[in-house]
């Protein structure tokens, strides 16, 4: 551009073909904003013919996108010979791919559907390149996979949602996987439905009467299917079903789920869908109706058990929904992981020189369900993963011996049968058949009580992950250490993560450990000082060298327990029905109480402890578990049932009787006031309340009674 305040010089910027203002024009301003706009590519991309006619106007990256595979080739080539692509780029920040384009000529394509196939492509690897670890709203053109997390709604992502939107952001954002080289760090393909969808849910199907009026949870959970998810939704979801080909999971995630403040885990639904129904739109209505399930989980009776144990008014509550591509691979007609499992920051129950700030893992063969309901997944120390921490005998006593995987045969599914309505249980035979087994299994030798890994001999076959954890096939446990030690420094508190393996190698010899889920864990650091050479134990009801919890209790004086001789581990089904009952009656009367029994408390496995589940015990503000000859304990939670346990800073001890350190003196419980007796419990009552301290530092914990005159 020539400036000059001499007009005569209008000339001389002819013949140089350059513009010219007017030094002294009344619209100098605007004739300098208008040449900078035009000619240098600030302000809106004005796509012209090549006759210099306007076409169409782009006022952002995604409008001159979706111009560029409309505009007439002779438009194409009108901008292209002037530059004008990489100059508009360039001006809006684009300098990398403003760069690529600039020495581009016309003669460097065959024609000139491949130059637009050529900048379509490199616009859209450049977006999802700046979408990678972020949360971008969908759209259309919005680029769907691993490397962000899409929001279908807007409002709060819950809990779980907040989870995995940071898990994304480190590693995608920073870039998580340069710590870990031996193996790829991902996360499924997620998108996340806000809490306003709930929201406007409940208010348009006029669900507030309903949801006040109806107690009874299963035709509550009809009418909520018999409503409505919003048309916007709906169409979203549609153009989103046409991109997944995988099982999908359907997952909750409420304000106060996985929280910093108040977490608990497992209250709400959570549906696996095979996704394989060949008509597009009962597929379609599968997915919406899981959703609506998952809407109505927050008036389970779990649930307001739940919100009456912390006093927490359920009405507040809302939901998100987190819809996540299943990690996995068919096989026959079952989908899933080469291995799931869970890890932990902080190791309650360490032993030998292991330390509980190493943290520990569990980990099992299928869909993560076997090892988060507390089923008997193979436990290791990230730091140690070659110890064996109980007996060679008791490994091959314990090992895995089914697992769950989503069943590919159901291409309809009724969703009021349960959670598990699209899953399939299968024997560990099953994964042996599916070539799943190699890496993860080892044989039992029974005439050497030895374990040898791999499965190329006969035996029994024992999942103990021996060709990963001691011989490194994959970096599994250094992997799991380093998330661990990242994700706690990031939330400033100990964490526990789920995650998945596809042990399938890549063209650079890796296997993918995809992260799944991220919670805080609470009740892990240390509050109350027990000096065991200060305690009295003939005041002492028990004394639990294994506990978790920190703390002091003063308030309660109930003591429920199973008769060490009435106990039966062939009928925990029925003990679990009995202390449902006695749970509810000290729920009327909001009163706590001390549980003690034998056995792993809130197990799936019927036959190694009492198969609760968290509402069943609410009110039980210390619970205990005690070993009996020929029924040893193991020390493990199902993550769900342990995550509530720790949450509501519940206190869990483990007692073993054949120690001379710990002890339960049965004999002053059955001199105490009886309340009530049923077939495996008895209810009784101390005339003083109970004294429990809780030391979490040094795992040792006591109560202590107060003999009346």
């Amino acid at each position: 551009v020539m400036q000059s305040s001499d007009p005569e010089n209008l000339h001389y910027a002819h013949i140089l073909k350059s513009n010219f203002i007017n030094k002294n024009s009344q619209s100098l301003l605007e004739d300098l904003k208008s040449f900078i706009n035009y000619y240098l590519g600030f302000g809106h991309f004005v796509y012209r013919d090549n006759m210099g006619r306007q076409i169409a106007v782009a006022k952002s990256m995604n409008e001159f996108e979706q111009y560029l595979k409309t505009i007439p080739e002779d438009s194409l080539v009108y901008h292209a010979m002037k530059n004008h692509f990489s100059l508009w780029l360039m001006a809006r920040g684009e300098v990398k791919i403003a760069k690529i384009i600039n020495p581009m000529k016309i003669s460097d394509f065959s024609d000139m559907a491949e130059m637009r196939n050529f900048l379509l492509d490199l616009i859209s690897k450049r977006r999802r390149e700046m979408d990678k670890g972020k949360l971008v709203n969908y759209d259309e053109t919005a680029a769907i996979d691993e490397s962000n997390v899409v929001s279908l709604a807007g409002g709060s992502l819950g809990g779980k949602g907040r989870g995995l939107a940071f898990i994304n952001t480190l590693i995608y954002g920073f870039e998580l996987g340069k710590l870990t080289p031996g193996i790829n760090i991902k996360s499924p393909v997620t998108m996340i439905i806000g809490t306003d969808e709930f929201d406007l849910f409940i208010e348009t199907n006029k669900l507030r009467t309903v949801i006040k009026e109806e107690k009874n949870y299963e035709n509550l959970k009809r009418k909520f299917l018999n409503c409505n998810l919003s048309f916007n939704l709906e169409k979203k979801l549609r153009s989103f079903l046409k991109l997944m080909d995988k099982p999908i999971a359907i997952r909750s995630s409420s304000l106060f789920e996985d929280s910093m403040s108040q977490p608990f885990s497992g209250i709400f639904g959570t549906y696996l869908l095979p996704n394989n129904n060949p008509d597009f739109d009962t597929r379609l209505k599968i997915i919406m109706d899981a959703i609506k399930l998952v809407f109505a989980s927050i008036y389970s009776k779990s649930a307001r058990t739940y919100f009456e144990a912390i006093n927490y008014m359920i009405e507040q509550e809302k939901m998100a929904i987190v819809l996540q591509e299943v990690v996995g691979n068919r096989f026959e007609d079952a989908f899933y992981p080469h291995i799931s499992g869970t890890a932990q920051s902080y190791n309650f129950y360490p032993v030998a020189h292991m330390r509980p700030g190493e943290g520990f893992a569990l980990a099992a063969i299928g869909l993560g369900q076997y090892v988060v309901e507390g089923e008997k997944a193979y436990r290791f120390s990230p730091a140690y993963p070659a110890l064996d921490i109980v007996s060679q005998k008791d490994i091959s006593k314990n090992s895995q011996v089914y697992f769950f995987a989503v069943d590919m045969k159901k291409e309809k599914i009724n969703l009021l049968e349960g959670e598990n309505a699209g899953l399939i249980k299968l024997e560990i035979a099953d994964s042996e058949r599916h070539g799943t087994l190699k890496h993860c299994a080892s044989v039992y030798n029974p005439d050497n009580d030895t374990i040898e890994p791999g499965i190329d001999s006969i035996g029994p076959r024992v999942v103990n992950f021996a060709n990963i954890l001691r011989y490194d096939y994959i970096p599994l446990a250094e992997t799991i250490a380093t998330v661990l030690d990242v994700v706690k420094e990031a939330f400033g508190t100990p964490v526990e993560i789920e995650y998945a393996v596809d042990l399938n190698l890549d063209k650079n010899g890796k296997a993918d450990f995809y992260i799944l889920q991220v919670k805080p864990l609470v009740g892990s650091g240390a509050g109350y000082n027990i000096n065991l050479k200060k305690i009295n134990e003939d005041k002492c009801l028990l004394i639990s060298k294994r506990s978790m919890g920190n703390g002091k209790v003063d308030n309660i004086r109930d003591v429920v327990y199973i008769d060490p001789e009435k106990f039966n581990n062939t009928l925990t089904e029925a003990m679990a029905e009995e202390i449902d009952a006695i749970n509810d009656k000290m729920l009327a009367r909001r009163e706590n109480y001390i549980l003690i029994g034998p056995g792993r408390w809130g197990t799936r496995d019927r036959f190694i402890g009492v198969p609760v589940a968290w509402p069943q015990i609410s009110q039980a503000k210390v619970i205990v578990e005690v070993s009996l000859p020929e029924f040893p304990l193991d020390a493990s939670l199902g993550s769900h049932f342990f995550h509530n346990v720790t949450s509501m800073n519940v206190g869990y001890f483990s007692v073993d009787q054949a120690s001379k350190d710990e002890f339960v003196k049965w004999d002053k419980l059955k001199r105490e006031e009886l309340v009530s007796e049923g077939k495996f419990f008895k209810h009784v009552r101390f005339r003083s309340p109970l004294k429990i301290r809780m030391d979490g530092k040094k795992r040792i914990s006591i109560i202590e009674y107060t003999e009346c005159s």
